[in-house]
Order: structure tokens, then C-alpha cells, then sequence
């Protein structure tokens, strides 16, 4: 999976575990997905381009680089993917946010997409926010749709990833980088990642 990138820095490692923890209560949860994520967009963003301008500084005029986010779109798979969103934007505060609603059918495991509002995405970066990277028919969902809207430059990015997930993704788009916290060991009878975190969603908002 050359399309696969595990940002194993020690900071995500320690923060991941925490967040694993079947003690950690909805709070702390959502200030380390948060944290996760702005370590992982930091990796993530690397591609991005950049533009000269020139400024001073308290001693002279120079040249520096920056990028332009407003060209970025940041598109969260309801519900889980929220708890992401701050992450990105905290680092990229004027890019544009579209949401997807998919919800994976408990008998069938098959996506269901139930609400999508995109802005317009033109030439834009998007990243796709998708938590937990399972058996990844609700991610494939979500990026046909982007790529349907005109997307072409699409990032997918999530806390943990299992094998399976990753590989049904790297093979069904191979253009499309996954980054990732945790490539974890595989799925269980019920689809749930091993040995995962649970239901993101739930441990976010303690709806269970």
C-alpha cells in the first residue's frame, strides 16, 4: 500500500494510547482527537503548495512562503468526523468545510448516506475526515461523492486504520493518500477494528 502513510511520531503514539483507553471519558477524548489530528495535518499538508510574499520584518524586507487555505476543503463523515474537524481547522482557519452523512447499515455493513452539503471545491486540497478506517466502504463512499462534486485533490485522513480498510482504499483509489495514526490488526465479526478504540462517535459524544 504505497498510498498508505502511518505518522508514528512518539507525541501521536502516547496521545493514542490515551485515546484507546477504555478510562478516558468524552472530554479528554475529544481534546486528543483533536491533537491527533493537527499532528497528522501536519504531515498531511506536506504536498501543499506555496506562494512568495514579501514582508518586513523588525529589521528589513524579506521574502517568505505561504500558503493559500482558502483553497482547502475540509469534508468530515458525520457524525465521528466532527470530532476531527477543529484539528484541521485550527491549523488551516480560512478553508472552506463541506459535510458528508454516511452511516454503515449494521446487517448489511453497506454505507448509507443520509445528508451531504459540499461549497464549491473547484481546484481545491480536501481532506476527508473519517476517524476509523474499518472495513472503508463508508470512506469510499464519501470520496466518490467528493469526486463526483468536481474533487480532484483528495487526501483521507483517520485516527486508526485497519488493514482491510486500507487496502479496500489503497485499491479502489490509488491516487488518493490515506494518513493514519495506527495501522491496526484487523477487523472482528462485527467489523469493529482490533484493537481499536471502540465506536468513535459514541466516546465523543457519550450516546452510549
Amino acid at each position: 500500500m504505497d498510498n498508505l502513510i502511518v505518522v508514528d511520531h512518539p507525541l501521536i503514539q502516547h496521545k493514542l494510547t490515551i485515546l484507546r483507553d477504555i478510562e478516558t471519558g468524552p472530554k479528554e477524548f475529544r481534546e486528543l482527537t483533536k491533537e491527533i489530528t493537527l499532528l497528522l495535518t501536519y504531515e498531511a499538508t506536506r504536498h501543499i503548495k506555496t506562494h512568495s510574499v514579501e514582508i518586513s520584518t523588525p529589521i528589513c524586507r524579506t521574502e517568505g512562503k505561504m500558503i493559500e487555505d482558502k483553497k482547502v476543503t475540509v469534508v468530515p463523515i458525520l457524525r465521528a468526523g466532527l470530532g476531527m474537524m477543529e484539528g484541521v481547522l485550527s491549523l488551516m482557519p480560512n478553508a472552506s468545510v463541506g459535510f458528508i452523512g454516511i452511516y454503515r447499515d449494521p446487517e448489511t455493513i453497506q454505507p448509507v448516506e443520509y445528508y451531504a452539503k459540499l461549497p464549491g471545491i473547484n481546484d481545491n486540497e480536501i481532506f476527508v475526515l473519517d476517524p476509523m478506517l474499518a472495513t472503508g466502504v463508508s470512506s469510499a463512499a464519501a470520496i466518490e461523492y467528493v469526486k463526483k462534486a468536481g474533487g480532484k485533490h483528495i487526501t483521507l485522513m483517520c485516527l486508526i486504520a485497519s488493514p482491510e480498510g486500507a487496502s479496500f482504499i489503497s485499491s479502489k483509489f490509488p491516487d488518493i493518500k490515506i494518513f493514519t495514526a495506527s495501522l491496526d490488526e484487523k477487523l472482528n465479526d462485527h467489523a469493529y477494528i482490533v484493537p481499536g478504540l471502540g465506536d468513535a462517535g459514541d466516546r465523543l459524544y457519550r450516546t452510549k
